[in-house]
């Protein structure tokens, strides 16, 4: 008997919607599913996770996963949650981000192999670029009314929205597109399942009724739950845009600090969407993070598993390391050890100044380095209180006030981290 996929993501709490004979269709033999990846950029965010974790598990339960990047669904535009209409792509753009999103799926599913279950990659550009207008709208336009089209949540939000400056005949034919998408899917691969978010779900469904209508068969239809956050603020997204898979793009640093940072309700919520821990273990860490919520052990576990899933385990003992400069105890050693990205990533936001290359090649005393060159402190009075105190560190260390900082000191070649006690941080760059 096969793993039963619907069951198991359905105690994940990523199950919304269900076509009713789904889970005993997935049952019966190996099936075949996919999931439709928007392909705008050349980099996966971590919006993008859930429907790929789900592809996940349904490789996993012994079925068949189809990856579609949409190529000519990105030319038009999904309307389905969105307010305005959106820029379209070239194809040589498309096909750039078609490829790196293989690299960065590879990491979640299994594309090689002898194996009847290894997944498949399918861009809808190579079976709609064919397509003439006319053929479309004799062979598969006639076989759904407008009265359908017009009845589904994303066309009517879009055309009752007081901002909506209405909806282009483009983007209206976007259900139909990706419904013939299913279509092709089960006359070539037999793929019989279209999973996607909560808001997909009148998408999927005019491929089902396309299926019933052209194909004489049956397709079926399972939604996740869009992700959401506790306090409101939308998953996926930090002050700087978008959470990217991409490493140029979100560094693994700061891609562990937002799981670290998501509230216990949150990380609760995500340990089971967002890992491949099983039941019993994430119930067993819940109890232990319900009794000393304090130690964060959830959203440790949570930014571990993730961090390494996406990434790998170095950039994950990288990432710990680099929250300890700034948060824990640390050593020279460990701040020689960042990358000059990742250090950039760790004191973003920390006070600095810049300082010519020859005064620290000449030897910067530290009262000037604190104060007159840099103006971390008031004045070189309030400097030498401090270096009496023994408050003042270089680099981590702490130092007095016959200490001389030079090219030695000199982190990435380009950097020195003056501290006064735990909390106060300024950073000196060189020029």
């Amino acid at each position: 008997m096969k793993k039963n996929f619907v069951e198991e993501i359905k105690w994940r709490g990523m199950l919304h919607d269900v076509m009713p004979g789904t889970e005993e269709h997935l049952m019966e033999e190996m099936r075949a599913a996919y999931v439709g990846i928007d392909p705008t950029a050349d980099s996966l965010h971590i919006g993008h996770l859930v429907g790929v974790m789900m592809l996940r598990h349904f490789q996993l339960c012994g079925h068949k996963p189809f990856a579609l990047v949409g190529g000519a669904t990105g030319m038009i535009g999904d309307p389905s949650g969105k307010s305005a209409e959106r820029n379209l792509l070239d194809e040589e753009t498309l096909r750039h981000n078609q490829e790196a999103l293989k690299g960065q799926l590879s990491r979640f599913l299994e594309f090689k192999g002898e194996a009847e279950n290894t997944a498949v990659l399918v861009n809808n550009y190579d079976w709609m670029k064919d397509f003439s207008f006319l053929a479309f709208i004799r062979d598969v336009g006639k076989h759904i009314t407008v009265n359908y089209m017009m009845a589904k949540d994303s066309v009517k939000k879009r055309l009752s929205s007081d901002a909506s400056e209405g909806m282009s005949f483009t983007e209206f034919t976007y259900q139909m597109v990706q419904g013939y998408d299913f279509l092709h899917l089960f006359r070539e691969h037999q793929c019989t399942l279209q999973m996607g978010g909560s808001d997909q779900w009148g998408n999927i469904t005019t491929g089902t009724e396309l299926i019933r209508r052209i194909g004489n068969g049956k397709g079926y239809a399972l939604t996740c739950p869009l992700i959401t956050k506790a306090d409101g603020t939308k998953f996926g997204k930090t002050e700087g845009g978008n959470v990217w898979l991409d490493a140029q793009r979100t560094s693994p640093y700061k891609f562990y600090q937002y799981w670290l940072n998501t509230s216990d309700a949150d990380a609760e919520k995500y340990i089971k969407i967002f890992t491949f821990l099983g039941k019993e273990e994430i119930e067993d860490l819940v109890k232990r993070h319900t009794e000393a919520p304090h130690q964060r052990e959830l959203q440790k576990v949570l930014a571990k598993e993730v961090t390494i899933m996406v990434h790998s385990e170095e950039d994950y003992d990288n990432a710990v390391k680099a929250s300890e400069v700034l948060f824990g105890k640390s050593t020279a050693e460990d701040l020689k050890g960042l990358n000059e990205a990742t250090f950039l990533d760790v004191f973003e936001g920390v006070p600095q100044a810049e300082i010519a290359r020859t005064e620290i090649e000449n030897g910067l005393d530290m009262i000037a380095a604190l104060a007159a060159k840099t103006g971390f402190l008031g004045s070189n009075g309030e400097a030498r209180r401090a270096l009496k105190e023994n408050s003042v560190s270089v680099n981590k260390e702490k130092v007095k006030e016959d200490y001389v900082i030079t090219t030695s000191d000199l982190l990435n070649n380009k950097y020195v981290i003056l501290n006064k006690g735990k909390k106060n941080t300024f950073i000196i760059t060189v020029v």
